[in-house]
């Protein structure tokens, strides 16, 4: 385990689903619109590795002894736009494009067109032969490029897990947009283990319905498609950490993940 091999499975991973978009495009020609944000936590030999490309984001719940508190501590940084230090990377990738980033209607835009910066898919910003016809005109950059607009290599990160780590929350956007880390942390820290993601986002889609002044329960009753004006959409994936189990990870054999389910208490290791 490495960051090289994390990085080398992230373009693994966008190099075939480039091939697959190869196949398709003249009779599904969207396919070449479609993308994701990727976010990836491995726990090896103690080492935690954070692999992360788009605006999806981890947390860490870290108890600091002293204050008797569970503190949130991001782990990751978004690829996104909005983002002074984002923008001014894309100006230096492409020094030759004015246009490479755009500000339309107070939101910063790649190209005027996508918020992120990185992700896997998303080829007709990747590969020229994509930036044409079937594909619809809104998805079209009007000039050719030759250098790929967005990237698919992740920003990774390795730290040594420590006795006062807690447990890890890895979101979507769509969650962050209405709770800050700590808000966050603090859900996971005082409520049951079993079923924790769903709760928050729960609470987020509580805190989306108060910023348009209308009840959660009638929040719900919208239909998914519109409710993307509403909200965006979330993924939750909270992991509880055994500090015993992970430090004796490197002469346990054989490794194994274990995933929580029904029935799994609240004093639960895993």
């Amino acid at each position: 385990m490495s960051a090289d091999v994390i990085n080398k499975a992230f373009l693994a991973t966008e190099e075939d689903f480039l091939n697959l978009v190869r196949e398709q495009f003249e009779t599904k020609p969207q396919i070449a619109s479609v993308g994701s944000c990727c976010l990836v936590g491995i726990i090896c030999s103690g080492l935690l590795y954070i692999a992360n490309a788009g605006d999806s984001r981890v947390v860490l719940g870290r108890l600091e002894k002293a204050f008797k508190e569970v503190k949130a501590v991001q782990l990751s940084s978004e690829h996104n736009a909005s983002f002074e230090s984002v923008r001014e990377e894309l100006r230096s990738l492409h020094p030759d494009d004015p246009q490479i980033v755009v500000l339309r209607h107070k939101v910063w835009r790649v190209k005027g067109i996508i918020q992120i910066s990185r992700s896997i898919g998303d080829a007709y910003l990747k590969k020229p032969e994509f930036n044409r016809e079937p594909l619809l005109p809104k998805f079209r950059v009007p000039n050719s490029f030759e250098k790929p607009i967005l990237q698919a290599e992740p920003a990774i990160s390795v730290q040594k897990l420590r006795p006062e780590d807690q447990f890890l929350i890895f979101a979507s956007d769509g969650l962050w947009e209405h709770l800050s880390n700590q808000e966050a942390v603090n859900i996971v820290n005082t409520c049951p283990r079993n079923g924790i993601a769903r709760r928050l986002i729960k609470a987020a889609l509580r805190e989306a319905a108060k910023k348009r002044e209308m009840r959660y329960s009638d929040l719900k009753k919208i239909d998914r498609g519109v409710r993307r004006h509403f909200h965006d959409d979330i993924t939750v994936i909270v992991l509880f950490l055994d500090f015993h189990l992970i430090s004796n990870s490197s002469t346990c054999r054989p490794l194994v993940s274990i995933r929580g389910g029904a029935g799994v208490s609240g004093n639960s290791k895993y």
